[in-house]
C-alpha cells in the first residue's frame, strides 16, 4: 500500500469513504422506503376496518352483491368474519374456505383490541400478507374481523429499488472516485513542480528556491519553510566554503614556513647551532599546526553536537586562579598585571579542562591584543554564572562585535597581532555546550569586555 503514488492512496482512501456513505445511505433509504410503505398499507388496513367494522356490528353482510365489493381486490386485499370457534362467517372468495387464524392465535385476537399480524402463505393471495384482526360484537355474538392486503406490491417496490441502488451506486462511486483522483492531481502539482525543482538546485547554483502555489494552503507554507530551509542551508554551505578556505590560508602559512626551514637547512652543510636553530623553528611551526588542529576538530566536534563534557562540582576562584597562573609570566614581561575578583563560595557545574581553555582563549586573546592591567571576574545573576574578562586597550570595532565569535574573525586594524582568530570562536563553541552563550561589548571606561554566561546547574 505505501508503494503506491500519494494521489492513488487518496483516491482509494476517498473511494472507500465514499463507498462506505453511499452504502449507509443506501440502507437509510431502503430502510425510510419500507417504513413508508408499512405505514401507508397499515393505514389502508385501518381505514378499511373503520369502514366494514360498523357494518359487521349491525349484524349485516359485509362481502356479497352490493355489499361493499369495492373495499376488496380479489389479487391482493381480502377479509374474513370469523367466530370464536374458528368457523369462517363471512370472507371474500379468496380466503371463504377456512380460517386464517388458528385458535390460539384467534383467542389472542378476540381479547385485544387490535392485533396485526403477517403470514407467510394466504390460499389465493400472493407473496406475504399484512392483516389487521380486531373483535366485534355483533347481534349473534363475538366475531373476529379480519382485513388484509399481499405485501407483493412493497416487495417489488423495495426490490426495484434496490436494483437502482446496486446499478446507481457503483456508477456514482466510480464516478466520484474519478473525480476524487483528478482533485489529489490538481492539489499535488505543485508538489511535483517544486520536486522537479528540488532535483535541480545543486550547491552551484546557491539562491535556488522552489516554486510557491497561488494559494495561501499548506502546501504553500510547506513550500515557504522549504525555501527558507535552503536559504539557511545556502548560508551554512557558505560559511563552510569561508571556513574551508581560511583554515587553508591560516595552514598554508606555517607549512610554507616550515618547508623554508627545511629546504634553508639542506640546502649546504650547516653547523650544529644553525641545525638546532632550523630544528627549533619547525618545532614552533608543527606546535602551530598541531594547535590549530585541534581547534578545528573542537570546532568539528561542537557543530556535531559530540564535544565531550565531564562535568564536575568546581570552585570558580581556583578555575580562575589556575589560568592567571599560567599567564601570569606572560603578563609580567610587559609590567602587565591580572587580577581576579570572585564572590566566596561560588561553585559551577561543567567540565573543568574545558572551562579552563575558554576563558584561558579570552585571557590570552586580552594579553595578546590589547594593553594594561586584565580583570577577570565572576558574578551570579538570574541562575546563571558570567565570567567576565576585560582590558585596557583600545576595545572592538563597532563592526567588529557583531562578527567577533565567527571562525578566523579578526579585527586587525585595532588589535593587531598574529593567531588564528579561533579564540573566541572556541570560547564561545565550549559555553554553547555547557549550554551557555558568550558575547562581547565595549567597556564604558575603555578597552573590551568578553564574558561567557553558563547555567550554574550546568546541562
Amino acid at each position: 500500500m505505501r508503494r503506491l503514488p500519494i494521489r492513488v492512496r487518496l483516491t482509494l482512501a476517498f473511494a472507500l469513504a465514499m463507498g462506505v456513505v453511499l452504502a449507509a445511505t443506501g440502507v437509510f433509504l431502503y430502510l425510510e422506503l419500507r417504513t413508508s410503505l408499512d405505514e401507508s398499507i397499515d393505514e389502508s388496513l385501518e381505514a378499511r376496518v373503520s369502514e366494514v367494522a360498523p357494518r359487521l356490528a349491525l349484524g349485516g353482510l359485509i362481502v356479497g352483491p352490493g355489499m361493499g365489493s369495492g373495499l376488496v381486490d380479489p389479487d391482493e386485499r381480502f377479509l374474513q368474519v370469523l367466530d370464536l370457534r374458528g368457523h369462517v362467517v363471512d370472507a371474500t372468495p379468496t380466503v371463504e374456505n377456512g380460517p386464517l387464524l388458528e385458535q390460539e392465535t384467534l383467542a389472542r385476537a378476540a381479547g385485544r383490541r387490535t392485533t396485526w399480524l403477517e403470514l407467510d402463505e394466504v390460499p389465493g393471495i400472493s407473496g406475504l400478507t399484512r392483516i389487521l384482526a380486531m373483535p366485534v360484537e355483533t347481534p349473534g355474538g363475538t366475531r373476529v374481523l379480519l382485513v388484509g392486503a399481499s405485501l407483493e406490491d412493497r416487495d417489488e417496490t423495495l426490490r426495484g429499488f434496490l436494483v437502482i441502488l446496486f446499478l446507481v451506486g457503483p456508477a456514482a462511486l466510480a464516478l466520484t472516485s474519478l473525480l476524487g483522483y483528478w482533485l489529489a492531481t490538481a492539489a499535488l502539482k505543485p508538489v511535483e513542480a517544486m520536486r522537479i525543482e528540488a532535483a535541480a538546485i545543486s550547491g552551484s547554483e546557491p539562491g535556488r528556491h522552489l516554486p510557491l502555489p497561488r494559494s495561501q494552503d499548506e502546501i504553500h507554507r510547506l513550500g515557504q519553510t522549504l525555501n527558507e530551509m535552503l536559504d539557511r542551508l545556502d548560508a551554512a554551505l557558505e560559511r563552510e566554503r569561508g571556513f574551508v578556505a581560511d583554515a587553508s590560508h591560516e595552514l598554508r602559512t606555517p607549512l610554507a614556513l616550515l618547508k623554508a626551514e627545511l629546504e634553508l637547512a639542506l640546502r649546504r652543510p650547516r653547523s650544529a647551532p644553525e641545525l638546532e636553530d632550523a630544528i627549533r623553528s619547525a618545532a614552533a611551526e608543527t606546535d602551530r599546526l598541531a594547535g590549530l588542529a585541534e581547534d578545528l576538530l573542537l570546532l568539528a566536534r561542537s557543530d556535531q553536537g559530540e564535544l565531550a563534557l565531564r562535568t564536575e562540582r568546581i570552585d570558580i576562584a581556583e578555575l580562575l586562579g589556575r589560568v592567571t597562573d599560567r599567564f601570569r609570566l606572560h603578563a609580567e614581561a610587559p609590567a602587565r598585571t591580572i587580577e581576579i575578583e570572585v564572590p566566596n563560595g561560588l561553585e559551577l557545574d561543567a567540565d573543568a579542562r574545558r572551562l579552563e581553555q575558554a576563558v584561558g582563549n579570552l585571557v590570552e586573546n586580552a594579553l595578546k591584543h590589547a594593553r594594561g592591567s586584565v580583570w577577570l571576574t565572576a558574578v551570579e545573576q538570574d541562575g546563571h554564572i558570567e565570567l567576565h574578562v576585560r582590558d585596557e586597550g583600545g576595545g572592538f570595532p563597532p563592526a567588529f562585535l557583531s562578527r567577533a565569535f565567527d571562525r578566523f574573525s579578526r579585527a586587525d586594524d585595532a588589535r593587531s597581532g598574529d593567531g588564528t582568530g579561533l579564540g573566541l570562536t572556541i570560547a564561545a563553541a565550549i559555553a554553547k555546550a555547557h549550554g551557555g552563550s558568550a558575547h562581547a561589548r565595549n567597556s564604558e571606561s575603555g578597552g573590551a569586555e568578553v564574558w561567557l554566561s553558563l547555567p550554574r546547574a550546568g546541562r
